[in-house]
């Protein structure tokens, strides 16, 4: 139905910078949400940024200034640019998408998930 895959993680020292990208594929017509959530193992999965179709980004206070989400809603892609990343920031990061409205203008009624990509923030 829908896929999304990943790309972009990898080790950086804390102060740097990563740029994450996410590709939605499928039968799909439009996305209402698209956005990243990361997850450390024991922790429960955290809202990193999310961005409607309309382009109002929504970001978590832990990375606010520090990261921009960015969507291409045409060809349904989202980024996630991190800068001034810290050694707390490392996770496996999550694509995320909802509101998925399929090609005959129904929607899925689910939200969907890439297999995540880690980010490793260390000296």
């Amino acid at each position: 139905q829908v896929q999304l895959v990943e790309s972009g993680g990898g080790l950086v020292q804390p102060g740097g910078s990563l740029r994450l990208s996410c590709a939605a594929s499928g039968r799909i017509a439009s996305i209402d949400i698209m956005g990243w959530y990361r997850q450390v193992p024991g922790n429960q999965r955290e809202m990193v940024a999310t961005m409607t179709a309309r382009g109002t980004p929504e970001y978590a206070a832990s990375v606010l200034g520090r990261f921009t989400i960015s969507r291409d809603s045409a060809d349904d892609l989202v980024y996630l640019d991190m800068n001034s990343l810290k050694r707390e920031d490392t996770a496996v990061y999550f694509c995320y998408a909802d509101g998925v409205l399929n090609n005959e203008a129904i929607y899925y009624g689910r939200p969907y998930w890439g297999n995540g990509t880690l980010v490793t923030v260390s000296s």
